[in-house]
């Protein structure tokens, strides 16, 4: 049993220009007549919302939404939600939006039908049964959380994320329609392509990963860097928006059974602490926790060169893993986004506590290719200081 592969994902995905159309159509299938919608203000103001609203009035299902998500949310907002679906005898949830958005319906699910409070609720497999059925609409490529049992909030008592992980937070369906993203400002186009990036690079050399999740990683990597920089160019180019998309998808399958790693157990206590958008401080922490982590799967490393379309012939093994941290530098520098921590406020005296949040992260450290001490948390830290 200790060779046992397991693999678990979303058990129904539509994906393609206009599968939006589909949501209402999907609601019935479920048997339900009461939805709410969990999305964010800056959705509603960009008309996205309106648009999942208009496909179910059409079709007569009564919907009501909850607006109230935030970047990086506390696990308050989720009892808000929550409060809110159980008030308008909700009987579905729809979570449209990025990350956060899609995370607190996970989370509002279960909390309406589980008599648990939310600090029962972080760790591995603490749910104790089903939420109500929820339909998960990205409308960025990055998180892939509309194919994960994980959903991440946010502790500010003890400045950390943390995670629920659980196959209860699989949604029914998970509805990926890349014309959602084609408003997306180049800036969020950058930050979450490289989070999704960054979840197939983690689950390729993550210590758990498997010949399932590798086979998956690979084509998210191909996808995404291939056109990670043509959605950045040009955020109307319906081709590279849907490679994106589908690129995330793959990249959230891959780590959703294979793990991430280090560079996200460095980025939540930033992110938590500083606020520093989450694709933002997975990009920042890329670069010094893959040099860290190299020595743990020089094969996979120089794989991933390839992988990137590096010159590699003629070159040993360390020389062609090399060439993946070059590929992933220059992409970063294309993609205009922050290298540096001093910009957002984090100086020499917040790294010994930062360091000491990164080993409270153990469930993502478990998966690290390379055993990290304190002293090398503070370290790498002090590279992109």
């Amino acid at each position: 049993m200790a060779n046992m592969l397991t693999f678990q994902t979303t058990p129904r995905i539509l994906m393609g220009h206009g599968a939006l159309r589909q949501a209402a159509s999907e609601v019935n299938r479920l048997q339900c007549r009461r939805v709410m919608i969990v999305t964010d203000k800056v959705l509603v103001d960009a008309g996205l919302s309106a648009k999942v609203e208009n496909v179910l009035s059409e079709a007569g299902i009564q919907w009501t939404r909850f607006d109230a998500v935030e970047p990086d949310p506390r696990f308050e907002i989720a009892l808000q939600a929550a409060a809110a679906a159980k008030t308008a005898e909700a009987d579905l949830i729809i979570g449209l939006g990025g990350g956060s958005p899609l995370d607190i319906a996970k989370v509002c699910a279960v909390l309406v039908t589980n008599n648990q409070p939310v600090s029962e609720l972080f760790g591995i497999d603490r749910v104790s049964s089903a939420g109500l059925k929820t339909i998960l609409i990205p409308t960025t490529a990055g998180t892939g959380s509309e194919v994960t049992p994980i959903a991440i909030l946010s502790d500010e008592n003890e400045k950390l994320k943390k995670g629920i992980v659980s196959p209860w937070l699989f949604p029914a369906v998970a509805i990926l329609d890349p014309d959602l993203t084609l408003g997306m400002p180049a800036h969020v186009t950058a930050a979450t392509g490289l989070d999704a990036l960054i979840h197939a690079v983690e689950a390729f050399t993550s210590k758990n990963a498997n010949s399932l999740s590798d086979v998956l990683a690979r084509q998210a990597m191909k996808l995404v860097y291939g056109h990670l920089r043509k959605a950045f160019a040009n955020g109307e180019d319906t081709g590279a928006r849907a490679k994106m998309l589908e690129g995330s998808l793959l990249a959230g399958m891959a780590f959703a059974n294979a793990g991430v790693t280090a560079v996200h157990a460095f980025a939540y206590p930033i992110g938590a602490e500083f606020h520093i958008p989450h694709g933002v401080a997975n990009s920042i922490m890329l670069a010094p926790v893959m040099e860290f982590n190299m020595l743990g799967n020089l094969e996979k490393f120089a794989e991933m060169a390839e992988i990137f379309g590096e010159p590699v012939s003629g070159l040993n093994l360390r020389e062609r893993a090399l060439r993946m941290l070059k590929a992933i530098g220059e992409l970063v520098d294309d993609l205009q986004v922050p290298r540096k921590l001093r910009g957002f406020g984090v100086t020499e005296t917040h790294i010994p506590e930062l360091a000491q949040a990164v080993m409270k992260v153990t469930r993502l450290l478990a998966n690290n290719p390379r055993r990290i001490t304190q002293s090398d948390a503070e370290t790498i830290y002090r590279q992109v200081l």
